[in-house]
């Protein structure tokens, strides 16, 4: 019998890791779940072995599909790359997925880096919620991710921290001493939320949530309207119509990580990695000039 590994089996088998089942995975790859299933079936005829077992409702890799699956990740590498390597015209598109707390001065000059680093991609960006983002690049919608906190997930390269500051309206006066802080905070779940509030606990400063948004643009809203102070990551920049405040504790920075899907350019991941250490540890305070590039916002 002819035993091979085909790529578009290898493919799926690896998406099924990657998006956590079979029907996501199905979704990531626009297939059909029998499709996804039957790719899996032939690799377990080639094998000889079983490399999916029944778990209840779900399923898990056996002891061979997990070492298959490794096997899978290097093969997969190989054929994409020998593939980019004889196809010099091609231009594929990179979507990079990052909340909005720094995507005002970090996405700019991602795009301008990409261009003259990588120019057969294009670069489009999704501008949604973390666990949006998560759920996009699990689901293989998106290919690099920017996530706030700590990981040791092989897919993640930390890439620096993001300081956090402290911001009110121009001439906005604080509570008198006993008083609760006002504070103005995205909506649960949010890293930067629970980094203010375990922040101002920590000093035992009472706090009221004086106002919620989903939004960016409506934490600025709020607290441009004098309603209460917000923790944000502005990279050094001042938003318009705020003010920093030195006044409160200074919080702890947060830990940003860069997540990669399988089969991403490793020279295009590595040089995003690149431009986000330097400009997390040197922020560039000046507008880049460049065109608007593909840009999609979440909710």
């Amino acid at each position: 019998m002819n035993r091979t590994l085909d790529i578009a089996p290898l493919r799926s088998f690896v998406a099924v890791a990657d998006a956590g089942g079979f029907q996501r995975a199905a979704d990531a790859l626009h297939l059909s779940q029998g499709a996804v299933s039957q790719h899996v079936r032939r690799l377990e005829t080639a094998i000889g072995r079983p490399l999916v077992e029944r778990r209840g409702r779900g399923s898990r890799f056996t002891a061979d599909g997990e070492k298959l699956l490794s096997l899978a990740r290097g093969i997969l590498t190989l054929h994409d790359e020998a593939l980019r390597g004889f196809d010099h015209e091609a231009r594929g598109t990179v979507v990079i997925g990052s909340t909005e707390h720094a995507a005002a001065q970090l996405l700019p000059h991602l795009a301008a880096t990409l261009d003259g680093a990588a120019p057969r991609y294009g670069v489009k960006f999704r501008i949604d919620r973390g666990t949006k983002l998560r759920e996009s690049f699990a689901t293989g919608t998106i290919d690099l991710a920017l996530l706030i906190g700590p990981t040791d997930d092989p897919r993640a390269t930390p890439v620096g921290d993001l300081a956090l500051t402290w911001y009110s309206a121009p001439g906005w006066t604080p509570p008198r001493r006993g008083e609760p802080l006002p504070v103005v905070a995205f909506d649960n779940p949010c890293a930067l939320r629970d980094r203010a509030l375990v922040t101002l606990s920590h000093h035992s400063i009472p706090v009221s949530i004086a106002a919620e948004a989903n939004q960016l643009a409506g934490v600025h809203a709020a607290v441009s309207a004098g309603a209460g102070v917000a923790l944000l990551a502005t990279l050094g920049q001042t938003p318009e119509g705020l003010a920093p405040r030195d006044d409160l504790p200074r919080p702890k920075p947060l830990p940003l990580a860069l997540w990669a899907r399988q089969g991403v350019a490793p020279t295009v991941a590595g040089r995003v990695s690149q431009v986000l250490r330097r400009l997390l540890t040197t922020p560039v305070l000046t507008p880049v000039p460049i065109g608007v590039p593909s840009l999609a916002k979440g909710a």
